[in-house]
């Protein structure tokens, strides 16, 4: 069952102002989206999870409500400034949900933080280099799109809009530079991988090979889904989280 809507607040991090939403009660849980995301890639998502968790949805620098920011994201530094802003937010510990890039934060933060996780989800991660160039995305892009609902793609056309080309760029060049392998031995949480079969941006074989390298993870591959499964697939992708957090085994 949804509950309310989301509280909309702002603390200070470092001497800038982050924007966040809440919404729910429970133990606390954390969305954190990806590439030229923002809060609103999680409108199917959130509702349900604020129906046993008080979730937070947060967007990082330079995108979302945080695309005036003077501060930009610097992929070296985010799980950083992810676990000082829960500090500073007053969350000891939560469940973390990170897609894409998020997911490279998120395990991060996992990794080097373990006592702030209790448990990890992680969608589509990215992080493990492919070999591609920045133009080397552009057709497996297209692809992506293909296989995207078409309610969001004004979601992702606005949310690049607000970010912007330049802020766009210079994350998806950071992005291709980080490499969080030496990472993944170190995370001590219960891991749920969660993949679209039609993912062309991160492919599901990533999956498993995180599968393998994580301790204490499993892997569920959702069918008719691309990279962004929680929007693709809201009602699997919701009970898969739901049952993994409630301390269920989900996936293989």
């Amino acid at each position: 069952m949804a509950t309310g809507r989301a509280e909309r607040r702002s603390v200070s991090v470092n001497g800038v102002p982050v924007y966040f939403r809440v919404m729910g009660q429970g133990e606390p849980l954390i969305l954190v989206h990806g590439l030229s995301g923002s809060t609103f890639w999680w409108q199917h998502n959130a509702p349900i999870l604020a129906s046993r968790y008080t979730v937070y949805l947060v967007d990082l620098p330079g995108f979302g409500s945080m695309h005036r920011s003077h501060q930009r994201l610097l992929l070296s530094q985010a799980a950083d400034w992810l676990a000082d802003w829960m500090k500073t937010v007053g969350i000891s510990s939560a469940h973390l949900v990170g897609h894409s890039m998020g997911g490279l934060i998120c395990i991060r933060v996992a990794a080097r933080y373990p006592s702030v996780v209790r448990r990890l989800a992680l969608i589509a991660p990215a992080g493990v280099p492919s070999g591609r160039t920045v133009y080397g995305y552009f057709f497996p892009l297209l692809v992506a799109l293909r296989y995207m609902s078409v309610r969001f793609l004004p979601i992702l056309f606005y949310d690049a809009w607000r970010a912007g080309m330049v802020t766009l760029l210079r994350a998806t060049q950071d992005l291709l530079t980080q490499d969080v392998r030496d990472d993944l031995g170190n995370i001590e949480a219960p891991t749920l991988l969660i993949w679209g079969v039609y993912d062309t941006l991160v492919p599901p074989a990533v999956g498993s090979m995180l599968r393998q390298k994580i301790r204490n993870a499993r892997l569920l591959v959702v069918k008719r889904a691309g990279h962004v499964v929680m929007y693709d697939r809201p009602h699997e992708c919701n009970e898969a989280l739901l049952a993994f957090f409630a301390g269920e085994e989900v996936g293989t």
